[in-house]
């Protein structure tokens, strides 16, 4: 049994982990396995998961959710030995009538909000959002890493938005394919690793099919939302190279000691 079975095996409170270990770089090599992983948050981690995180060897989890997420869901349990950093790429505050709606609204508060592509729309510009606002966020991060914040687990709340691009520009910084990269983040579609949907007890339309398919562009890992940010990269810096220079100030001495973490021979 492989680690990445074992892990879905053993992981019931956990959702969305996975080791990106083997994707491979444009140049012949690969992410070492058991130096990045990812996933949802820690926060109802049984006495099993918690074994299991504790047995990966982590140095860092780091966490991006916001104070509004943590009083949802909860802290992450701590693991024994391994630091824990929170670096919010949202604002408390940014976007939670919205989120109070997508819980409690009802059917025409649904459908007015997210219907004709407006869902998808608004996810969409929150990548690009993610891109152009969260810099100093994003250079911090690539930057511990590089300096031996590893074996590291990035996580938000359900793994896919926030963490999963904050992968994605970790992937690109050490030169993985384009392809592999979009291919781990499609992954978060999977059943057993999706973000559960929560409505509240007296919400009009509780999780019916329909209400159900509105909510469904938010909590998707679309090919879009990625190409969102990659798009906004290329609009504001020429591309992903001055991006990383000169938009999150992570140079190539840089970027070859975090190939030193992550990356291992093909």
């Amino acid at each position: 049994m492989t680690q990445q079975q074992s892990a879905e095996t053993v992981l019931t409170g956990v959702r969305n982990f996975r080791d990106v270990g083997g994707l491979p770089t444009t140049d012949g090599l690969r992410v070492r396995q058991g130096r990045l992983y990812r996933s949802g948050h820690l926060a109802h981690a049984t006495d099993a998961d918690r074994d299991f995180l504790a047995g990966l060897g982590l140095h860092t989890v780091f966490d991006f959710r916001n104070a509004a997420d943590q009083a949802l869901e909860g802290p992450d349990v701590e693991l024994p030995g391994v630091r824990n950093v929170n670096i919010p790429l949202s604002d408390p505050a940014e976007g939670a009538d919205f989120w109070r709606m997508v819980r409690n609204g009802s059917l025409d508060q649904l459908r007015d909000a997210l219907r004709d592509g407006q869902a998808a729309g608004r996810m969409a510009a929150s990548y690009r959002q993610l891109v152009l606002r969260r810099t100093a966020e994003h250079s911090r991060v690539l930057s511990e890493l590089a300096d031996g914040s590893t074996p590291t687990l990035l996580h938000c709340a359900a793994g896919k938005d926030r963490a999963g691009l904050t992968v994605a520009i970790a992937l690109l910084a050490v030169g993985v394919e384009r392809e592999a990269i979009f291919a781990d983040y499609l992954e978060s579609n999977a059943t057993h690793r999706r973000y559960k949907v929560r409505r509240g007890k007296n919400a009009e339309g509780g999780l019916s099919p329909e209400v159900m398919e509105l909510l469904a562009p938010l909590f998707d890992a679309r090919e879009e939302y990625l190409g969102a940010a990659f798009d906004q990269m290329e609009q504001t810096w020429g591309g992903t190279e001055r991006y990383l220079t000169e938009g999150l100030r992570f140079g190539p001495a840089a970027r070859e000691r975090l190939r030193g973490q992550l990356l291992a021979g093909g």
